[in-house]
């Protein structure tokens, strides 16, 4: 018959044993799918990681964001980055994280961690470290009194531009398991993007800074304009290595007449800056030469620099003091420009709202209307750019109404300290650079 042979009938497998051996397959292949999707994320945590990192620019949010990055890729309770000294042999600046509030509090009166001990090992010997007992390895010193007793360590070198810049440390899984060879492959990875952000934040800062001193230099230093005094302070943008466009400027003129400018031009760049510069020496120039009221100053300047310069579009207040009588009259015209704010001792402070003119660089023929004002002693006049005011999120009357609250809690202090307490608590998001200039009239 068909299937029989000499050999007997043929042998089928046994139902179960297929099942079995079918059951161990896809729990094989389901074994490798979760560590595919554990593999998937924890690349795409360390991406965002590194994405979360690159975004910071001031160096103490970098090292800190590097730590708790750290633990949270790899689930540790403790972290640590400490940074070594010129020498390369010490801890210069230790930042942990993890500790809580008590752990805080016992160790008030520890001195931070120089680099002994098992640290010290990792900072001579830069290769990754791995311990499931730390006390057990031969560099252990041991914990001070009041720090919490650590097993396991992961410990990553950091290097910038070749030169080992400090040791990212990591202690105990939340799961109580030793650190293995996915964390260290994590963390290693974690550490290279992180020394390529600590380089980028200290060429921020150098561009920074770099930036806010070329600003500085272009504005300038207040002359002597008694009777009046005068204060002037200027803040660069909250964002690093943007240069501005405000200025201000106070000049004395004859018969005691005191000229004071604020401006702000439009951008954030060398161009911005440099038309800065040139406006300003351009209206220096014209009120010495034919002085006369401050709107047929504006008029004159907006026609030269169309006429010679490509300057984008820029507001300033141009504004004259002058004696008049027992006290003093301003008079001035505004190319767009947000309103001083006048302080008189014993009165609310109030904005002197008034038509205002074109931005300079709009059109030329355009007329300037002229203002004026009496000025008793004792007042203050505040002249200041938009960035001290402006927030994204609030209704610029809200801002302004909070500047006329902080200028009256502080305009009794010195001039310097007032404009310095306006800058310091001014109501805008930082977004924008700002100037200020004040100008106080005597007492009687």
């Amino acid at each position: 018959m068909a299937g029989i042979g000499e050999g007997g009938p043929v042998k089928q497998p046994q139902l179960p044993d297929l099942h079995q051996r079918l059951r161990a397959e896809l729990g094989r292949i389901d074994d490798q799918l979760r560590a595919l999707l554990d593999a998937m994320d924890r690349l795409q945590g360390l991406l965002d990681a590194v994405v979360a990192i690159s975004r910071e620019v001031e160096l103490p949010a970098v090292l800190h964001r590097i730590v708790t990055t750290a633990m949270e890729l790899v689930g540790a309770r403790y972290g640590a980055l400490g940074v070594l000294d010129t020498s390369g042999d010490r801890l210069q600046q230790f930042i942990p994280a993890g500790l809580s509030e008590q752990e805080h509090t016992a160790l008030a009166n520890t001195a931070f961690p120089r680099g002994l001990g098992v640290l010290g090992h990792l900072i001579h010997h830069p290769g990754p470290l791995r311990l499931e007992n730390i006390p057990a390895h031969a560099a252990s010193a041991g914990f001070p009194p009041g720090h919490p007793l650590l097993r396991t360590l992961l410990g990553v070198a950091i290097t910038v531009r070749g030169e080992i810049y400090g040791d990212l440390y990591l202690s105990e899984r939340r799961d109580g398991r030793p650190f293995d060879a996915h964390d260290e492959n994590v963390v290693v990875a974690l550490a290279g993007a992180a020394g390529i952000a600590i380089e980028n934040v200290r060429l921020f800062e150098q561009v920074r800074v770099g930036a806010e001193q070329f600003q500085r230099l272009l504005l300038p230093t207040l002359p002597d304009l008694r009777p009046f005094t005068a204060a002037a302070i200027y803040r660069p943008a909250a964002e690093p290595s943007r240069l501005g466009g405000d200025w201000y400027d106070a000049i004395p003129l004859p018969e005691g007449v005191v000229a004071v400018v604020i401006g702000d031009v439009v951008g954030h760049d060398l161009k911005a800056a440099a038309a800065m510069a040139s406006t300003r020496n351009m209206l220096r120039a014209l009120l010495f030469e034919r002085g006369g009221p401050p709107g047929a100053v504006l008029t004159q300047l907006d026609r030269t620099v169309q006429t010679i310069t490509n300057h984008p579009v820029t507001t300033t207040t141009l504004a004259r003091m002058e004696p008049a009588g027992p006290g003093w009259r301003l008079h001035w015209s505004s190319a767009g420009h947000v309103p001083p704010l006048l302080i008189v001792p014993g009165r609310q402070a109030e904005y002197l709202f008034a038509e205002p003119g074109l931005p300079l660089g709009v059109d030329a023929e355009q007329p300037r209307p002229d203002h004026s004002r009496f000025v008793p002693p004792g007042a203050t006049v505040v002249f200041f750019t938009d960035g001290l005011i402006e927030h994204p999120e609030r209704p610029i009357d809200e801002s302004l109404d909070e500047l006329t609250g902080l200028a009256t809690e502080h305009a009794a202090l010195p001039l310097q300290e007032f404009v310095q307490a306006l800058a310091d608590h001014h109501p805008s998001d930082g977004h924008d650079d700002m100037a200020v200039l004040a100008l106080r009239a005597p007492p009687v």
